[in-house]
């Protein structure tokens, strides 16, 4: 049970406790008793007040004897009743029991309405409110390693094998990307966005910059897409590197447009085309 199912509970107990106990052993607001021994306190106030004003002189004898039967007799027909039966009649219950099991009934009903209505049920479930599971390097080791057993079952899923590929990449292990881009490869002939990640995974596992296959992938994607921005950057290196720079002048004069002005990638292109420029 969750913090907000226990306060909630203990809410209806506390209202319960006030509410519910009057009305489940609450009398009747005026018993025949109840009236019988308020009437006998109210005679022996008036007999004793009789006596006071006779003592004082104010009462003659004769008004005090005949006020003091009045009293008797009025007396007696307020006690006979009672007498008569052995006992005095017991007080009963009114309606106010059924009322009590309505409210105890109603109390956890409406609260929960009111609680879909007006507030947020989803936070009543632990799964919802659970914090995400944090994905620590050994969580994500353990994942990328389950992959790579499934794939070993399964060799022809070739989303599988783009997954690892991609997942070994973002981890540093390029011999192991390649390998995994090599078993989806014929699947990516005419992906740009694919060709270019795995040629680009091909120069940082051999660290020898873009050349030999990793270019020819690069040119494979520009042939699909002649703009494609990540094949434009890596065919301009390669170009660098190998010491064409018409080339890689074309191809990052090419880029520039489609990068944020002022960016580092913006910088970074610009500072390498004047390179290339004075070193014609």
């Amino acid at each position: 049970m969750n913090q907000f199912a226990l306060f909630a509970v203990l809410l209806i107990v506390v209202v319960s406790a006030f509410i519910l106990p009057p009305l489940w052993l609450g009398l009747r607001s005026t018993s025949k008793a109840d009236r019988k021994e308020a009437n006998l306190a109210i005679f022996r106030d008036q007999l004793a007040e009789l006596a006071r004003e006779k003592a004082e002189g104010s009462l003659a004898e004769a008004d005090f004897e005949q006020a003091r039967h009045e009293l008797q007799r009025r007396l007696l027909e307020e006690v006979e009743p009672a007498t008569a039966g052995g006992a005095a009649p017991a007080a009963t219950h009114g309606p106010s029991r059924k009322m009590a099991i309505v409210i105890l009934v109603l109390l956890p009903i409406l609260g929960l309405l009111g609680y879909g209505i007006l507030g947020n049920p989803k936070a009543l479930d632990p799964v919802q409110t659970a914090a995400p599971q944090q994905m620590t390097p050994e969580k994500i080791n353990e994942m990328v390693t389950s992959l790579a057993e499934k794939l070993k079952a399964n060799p022809d899923n070739i989303q599988g094998w783009l997954m690892l590929a991609r997942s070994y990449k973002s981890m540093g292990r390029y011999d192991e990307a390649v390998e995994a881009y090599a078993k989806a490869e014929k699947a990516i002939n005419d992906d740009p966005d694919q060709l270019a990640s795995y040629a680009e995974t091909i120069a940082m596992a051999n660290g020898k910059g873009i050349t030999g296959k990793a270019v020819q992938l690069v040119e494979r994607a520009l042939k699909i897409d002649p703009n494609h921005g990540h094949s434009l950057f890596l065919a301009g290196a390669a170009a660098m590197e190998a010491g064409d720079n018409k080339k890689g002048i074309a191809y990052w004069e090419a880029l520039l447009p489609q990068v944020e002005p002022g960016s580092d990638i913006d910088r970074m292109l610009r500072s390498g085309l004047d390179k290339m420029k004075a070193g014609k």
